[in-house]
């Protein structure tokens, strides 16, 4: 087996792992009548990703081979496991067959605009680490 392949696995497991025992305390804490932990989790990870993605894109501060393991074990293996659009989805989806159109809309709106607003903050901070072009 391709090495690459069994970070990508130790990673998601980490991402999965980290992904269930979060949405269990945010639904402890909040209720399921809303999916806070899914939105919660596709916001962090996706400032994640973006921060990562900054810091090991060719303009950032990594050498190729670090940049290659940060690829694959933290955004393709971590993230990947850890962000649950596929979650989102599936609770979207309740919500419409339920007739729970504030909250599946919500959910919509909620999630694309705060994911994008932090995976940009992400990028933006990540950038903050890399060399100005000259």
């Amino acid at each position: 087996m391709n090495l690459a392949y069994l970070w990508v696995a130790i990673g998601g497991a980490i991402g999965s792992v980290t992904r269930y025992w979060l949405s269990d305390i945010v639904a402890n804490k909040f209720g399921q009548s809303f999916p806070w932990g899914t939105l919660i989790i596709n916001v962090s990870g996706s400032f994640l990703i973006g921060l990562i993605g900054a810091l090991a894109s060719s303009e950032g501060r990594m050498d190729s081979q670090t940049r290659a393991f940060t690829t694959l074990f933290v955004m393709y293996g971590i993230c990947g496991g850890y962000t649950t659009f596929s979650s989102f989805s599936l609770a979207t989806l309740k919500h419409l067959q339920e007739g729970q159109w504030l909250y599946a809309g919500g959910n919509i709106v909620l999630s694309v605009v705060l994911c994008l607003a932090a995976v940009w903050l992400g990028w933006m901070l990540g950038s903050t680490f890399s060399p100005v072009k000259s």
